[in-house]
């Protein structure tokens, strides 16, 4: 049966702890696994610019013996004279996998109804799933175990890391808590998701708007852009929002001693993070940043193996 991963619990917690255990192995041996053999091709369509996103997994697919073919909707028909629906009938008949890194979820949402082959979410307004198994092997990596930990979110939790963290994280069973000044706060239906989620795990969630409140004894510290692509004309009614919520030294030193910061990159320095931070010794952004491929390949493996 064909499955898709277009948020985060389109997988179980059993799942989700699978594809990490297999990520590990996929890291110790890059060119193990061979799903692509042939090669295969996977479309990698793009609506918008990346850099880790679009290296991953053209790395990844080839790594797995396959042929990475990146498309550029901007010179494509998909979006504009083609329908979703259309351009998914004409690639599941000749691609193995399709991932998207694009705007709207509905998209997703549509291209993975009309498709026999597996739709990948490798980043919507709504949810970054691919980005958050990363983070969660980087968690791993650093502290042994996922279950029990709390991870503390500072900024911007109205977008679509918030929503993958409060959600992906509870699937592991660790306890979220996110910080947000007023009006950007994550939506309630996420947040009683992820509460749903938590109450099967062990998890827990919190939101604070208090960033030394949700930070106090934290494992790990994280925080995202406060202008995401598309913000940019709100730049400085942003800055003015978030001023507080930078994550400083300061701020860490409420974290546990030992607590780790990650960022999904790209990060500007001075304004969610200081440089003091991000480039210091318990910043793992570098891990982080090379996990995304890790991830990617055992989420690509896992998926091949459920449509056999």
């Amino acid at each position: 049966m064909v499955r898709h991963f277009l948020k985060d619990d389109d997988i179980t917690p059993q799942e989700q702890a699978e594809i990490l255990e297999l990520a590990s192995e996929v890291k110790a041996s890059p060119y193990k696994f061979r799903p692509f053999e042939g090669p295969k091709t996977v479309a990698l369509i793009f609506d918008k610019t990346s850099t880790r996103t679009r290296v991953s997994f053209t790395v990844g697919v080839a790594d797995l013996g396959g042929n990475p073919m990146v498309i550029d909707t901007g010179s494509s028909q998909l979006g504009g004279k083609e329908s979703v629906a259309d351009t998914a009938r004409v690639l599941e008949r000749q691609v193995a996998a399709i991932v998207w890194r694009t705007y709207a979820q509905s998209g997703l949402d549509e291209m993975a109804a009309n498709s026999s082959v597996p739709v990948i979410n490798s980043l919507s307004d709504d949810y970054h799933p691919c980005q958050i198994l990363a983070d969660l092997l980087t968690i791993k990596e650093h502290k042994g175990s996922l279950a029990g930990l709390s991870i503390a979110y500072v900024g911007d939790a109205a977008n679509n890391m918030a929503n993958s963290y409060l959600i992906g994280c509870a699937m592991a069973g660790m306890h979220v808590r996110i910080a947000a000044p007023a009006g950007y706060a994550p939506a309630e239906n996420v947040v009683a998701r992820a509460e749903e989620i938590a109450s099967t795990t062990g998890g827990s969630v919190q939101i604070f708007t208090s960033p030394e409140d949700a930070v106090k004894g934290a494992d790990v510290v994280t925080t995202d852009t406060w202008i995401s692509m598309g913000q940019e004309s709100e730049k400085q009614k942003r800055i003015d929002a978030f001023a507080g919520y930078t994550v400083d030294a300061s701020l860490m030193s409420h974290a546990k001693g030992d607590a780790i910061f990650l960022h999904c990159l790209p990060a500007y320095r001075g304004y969610e993070v200081s440089a003091e931070v991000i480039d210091g010794p318990r910043s793992v952004i570098w891990d982080e940043a090379e996990n995304r491929l890790h991830a990617q390949k055992a989420l690509m493996i896992w998926l091949a193996k459920q449509a056999v």
